[in-house]
């Protein structure tokens, strides 16, 4: 018995965001059970049911683009005494400088905000956690402003509905939506010898109109970000035995991958299309395999096999492995992932289950601390609430250094102890704890929010530290500050 409640607090926790009241008691019955439930092949649950979508967002921030341009035209019109070419004034009604600021707060903002509470009330945390990793995986992030409003519409549309399927399949969804080909510039990408290309270098010929979604004047190149960052961060990793060369290859068959513009169909504009003219013609060689010409079939057979490399498999198992078991994993478990992930074909719902059986998963040992969010949205549960909106996270994860949807790098964020455990960082997570732990005890026992939160995970001298407390909130903001609540 006594194993099976240590068991129940590992799931809760380890491979969940943490406990809930009465979470880890409902979970004894049976731990890895409670894990296999929630593996379901329709993927992962969405934080914002009938949201707008990455093609509605894609076509309001181009019309804010447009907005902007006649601002500024506007001003430049009236520095030099009056334009007659120019509009009188700037469109009242979508006054672009107040458009960005509405963009980011009412549709950046609450599609986090939507996704914290879904994860601080979910009764499925892990889940939750496993659509989160590849949110991370394949990361789409804010810190640009044209793909700020569509991370939440690529993590609902592009990640959760495949996170239990394929893993062929849910690279094809991130790599071709929108959100992605803004992100890494792929939209942008022409080939050198493109029909497209040679448009814009010689100029239009007469009588011979301009390629779909091909500007005059417009410079054309070849952008490598996407193909370099689906090798070495998505598939088969930095070690996974591709050179310059493929990076260059692949790029090369991915042109022609762009988003339809707002001259285009309603039902092309802001959606991911092929434009054959800016494919670079001819065959194409991708880690020692020949890729016959060919449009958009191209790209699609390169990532095919991307997916089921071997060094896919390990290089994302090994990931899967640091993320909810270890820094530095058991390498049994991983082997056992890879073995899982190449005998299905990379169905991602048998790895998850491969996960949850393996025995090295359970180690009693807390290995893995907390990121910001984690830290957060644990607090949350542990606490039977949920964050009321963005301004409640937004100003505690700036200061800890995880900026809502807003990695620093196509690598996401970090998941090593060193980068979230330094000095002035906990001393941030204690005085969020305090204030928060004030507000959110609400007269409750410390030490069953602490029972209920840790289960057999919480350690006697944590216990007595509670029990002892000054106050309420201070018994709990010591449960949130114990070295036990800060791993998983």
């Amino acid at each position: 018995m006594a194993d099976r409640d240590l068991d129940a607090a590992i799931a809760a926790t380890r491979f969940g965001l943490g406990a809930r009241p009465g979470e880890i008691e409902a979970t004894k019955a049976d731990p890895r059970g409670f894990l296999r439930a929630q593996i379901l092949k329709e993927g992962a649950d969405q934080p914002q049911p009938g949201a707008a979508t990455s093609r509605q967002r894609i076509v309001e921030f181009r019309d804010y683009q447009k907005d902007r341009q006649v601002e500024r035209r506007v001003k430049a019109a009236d520095a030099k005494g009056g334009d007659p070419g120019a509009p009188p004034q700037a469109p009242e009604a979508r006054d672009p400088v107040k458009m960005a600021q509405r963009m980011l707060r009412d549709e950046t903002g609450v599609d986090f905000a939507s996704r914290a509470q879904l994860g601080a009330t979910t009764p499925d945390a892990f889940r939750e956690r496993w659509a989160l990793f590849w949110a991370n995986h394949f990361t789409v992030s804010a810190t640009k402003l044209q793909t700020a409003t569509v991370v939440g519409p690529f993590e609902q549309e592009a990640i959760r509905p495949h996170v239990f399927g394929r893993f062929g399949d849910l690279l094809g969804a991130a790599e071709t939506h929108p959100a992605m080909l803004l992100y890494l510039d792929q939209a942008q990408s022409i080939g050198p010898d493109s029909m497209a290309a040679h448009y814009m270098g010689r100029g239009p010929a007469r009588g011979v109109g301009a390629p779909p979604g091909v500007q005059p004047g417009r410079k054309a190149g070849l952008n490598e970000n996407l193909a370099r960052e689906i090798l070495e961060l998505h598939t088969v990793g930095v070690n996974g035995g591709y050179t310059q060369a493929d990076v260059t290859e692949f790029a090369r068959a991915m042109t022609g991958l762009s988003i339809g513009g707002l001259k285009e169909t309603d039902d092309v504009a802001g959606t991911t299309i092929f434009r054959g003219a800016a494919h670079e013609p001819g065959e194409r060689t991708v880690m020692g395999v020949r890729y016959p010409s060919g449009g958009k079939e191209q790209v699609g057979a390169i990532l095919t096999d991307l997916a089921a490399r071997p060094q896919t498999a390990r290089f994302i198992c090994g990931k899967l492995a640091r993320h909810f078991v270890a820094d530095d994993p058991p390498p049994a478990l991983t082997e056992h992932l890879v073995r899982t992930w190449m005998r299905s074909g990379g169905d991602l719902a048998q790895v998850a289950d491969a996960l949850v059986s393996a025995p090295e998963a359970w180690d009693p040992t807390p290995r893995k601390f907390k990121t910001p969010y984690e830290f957060l949205i644990s607090s949350w549960r542990a606490a039977g609430g949920a964050p009321r909106d963005i301004g409640v996270l937004a100003p505690t994860l700036n200061a800890l250094g995880q900026k809502p949807f807003s990695a620093p790098s196509p690598k996401g964020w970090p998941e090593e102890t060193e980068a979230w455990a330094a000095p002035d960082a906990i001393v941030k997570r204690m005085v969020w704890a305090q204030k928060f732990s004030a507000a959110a005890v609400a007269g409750r026992d410390p030490k069953a929010l602490a029972a209920d939160a840790l289960g057999a995970r919480l350690r006697p001298v944590t216990a007595t530290a509670i029990a002892r407390s000054e106050s309420r909130g201070e018994g709990l903001a010591l449960l949130l500050m114990s070295p036990e609540f800060q791993r998983r």
